[in-house]
């Protein structure tokens, strides 16, 4: 069942062609006009009312058409989520940073839909898988703690707005106290007079003008230049001195768990999550900030860039498949190799939705599927996908039900 899915033009996406969600829409459906001076930011593809899938034969809404077909699921989905899809695929093309931010978890998240439904629209947790389509940059997770103290030496504008109390109590403090002392630091940051911030911000950014190359990359100047492009004076420019700054290799992945800050910062990626739009921000947006709400919630866990790659684990010759601690979602990536006219998609228990990415197939006897089709296939479903172009790898993406 092919899927006719929504596009989002959120303003940090990227433009016309540019855009890998433009080129694979435009290439699944010819008769899209594509706008050179329009973000084209994200693909939906699942039942999320924001942006809903449908069948393309019969113009139905996905979400309806499982609800009437729920045995398509597959077993324990059904018993555990309802009779519906519980994930939301997506493709993303980032341009600008997207905010600070962290999705609460599911008991958080019940809470801030009943105290403020208008901002937090539904009561689920969004736990979310990225994986990279091109190099991919994100800010994720507090850095190490030497890492962060070493910051504290070099960059003077970043522990002015920190404050030396904060400072001196994280540096003092134990293993036991370390939690609640980078909370306190966090805090007072985010909490920071915005005009004592923008002082800061531009100090630093004409001390990072005289330096050469070396020490200019040991204070993240290229980084911290291109956040302050896009956000001037906001207090998320110094997110570089506490987050990790990783970047990812197409086929790398990042799984963020509950309550663990991030910000994507540019590239191309393949996102699946719980079937949820709750985010909590406190920098680099234009929208409204929860500033208290992520302070309070956030894990304040320390660790290294190289903790923050998910792996994924080997099926066969053509597929490998991330599987992340949650019963929401699991992601195969399927790569087809030059050559291979033939492969038989491994059957999966629960409905999924599969993606092309590159390359152009056939399945059934009628169902020509090229780049940027994206079809929901029910559970235990059988197909065997014939290769139209083989001088290329094909590449696939499958999201399914973790049951």
């Amino acid at each position: 069942m092919e899927l006719k899915c929504s596009v989002q033009s959120y303003e940090w996406g990227k433009r016309g062609i540019e855009s890998t969600v433009a080129n694979l829409v435009k290439a699944a459906n010819p008769d899209f006009s594509l706008d050179e001076s329009k973000p084209y930011a994200e693909l939906w593809m699942g039942t999320h009312p924001n942006g809903p899938s449908y069948l393309k034969e019969g113009n139905k809404l996905l979400a309806e058409y499982i609800e009437e077909h729920n045995h398509m699921l597959g077993n324990g989905v059904k018993e555990t989520f309802g009779p519906q899809l519980p994930f939301l695929l997506k493709v993303l093309s980032i341009n600008k940073a997207l905010s600070i931010q962290a999705h609460p978890n599911k008991e958080d998240a019940e809470r801030l839909h009943k105290l403020n439904p208008g901002v937090y629209k539904d009561p689920n947790h969004k736990p979310e898988l990225a994986i990279a389509l091109t190099p991919f940059e994100a800010l994720c997770g507090f850095r190490p703690i030497s890492e962060i103290k070493q910051f504290f030496k070099v960059v003077p504008e970043f522990r002015a707005v920190v404050g030396e109390d904060k400072i001196l109590e994280l540096v003092n403090s134990d293993e036991v106290g370390l939690h609640a002392a980078l909370k306190n630091c966090f805090k007072n940051i985010m909490t920071c007079d915005p005009g004592f911030v923008a002082l800061q911000l531009k100090k630093l950014l004409n001390r990072l003008s005289h330096l050469d190359e070396s020490g200019r990359q040991a204070l993240n100047g290229s980084l911290l230049e291109k956040l302050h492009s896009e956000f001037p004076g906001d207090v998320g420019c110094f997110g570089v001195y506490l987050f990790n700054w990783v970047t990812l290799q197409p086929g790398e992945a990042l799984f963020l768990g509950p309550n663990e800050p991030h910000a994507y910062l540019s590239g191309d990626c393949i996102e699946c999550m719980a079937c949820s739009d709750n985010v909590v921000r406190a920098g680099l947006t234009p929208k409204p900030k929860d500033v208290n709400t992520l302070v309070d919630m956030l894990t304040y866990n320390c660790e290294p860039a190289s903790a923050k790659r998910f792996q994924p684990s080997r099926e066969d010759e053509c597929t490998e498949i991330f599987r992340p601690p949650v019963p929401d979602f699991a992601v195969a990536k399927i790569t087809i190799p030059p050559g291979r006219a033939v492969y038989n998609l491994i059957p999966r228990s629960t409905g999924s939705i599969l993606i092309i990415v590159n390359g152009k197939a056939e399945i059934g006897p009628s169902i020509v599927l090229t780049r940027g089709s994206a079809i929901f296939i029910p559970a235990n479903e059988k197909i065997t996908i014939k290769v139209l172009c083989g001088c290329h790898p094909m590449l696939m993406f499958q999201a399914m039900v973790n049951l």
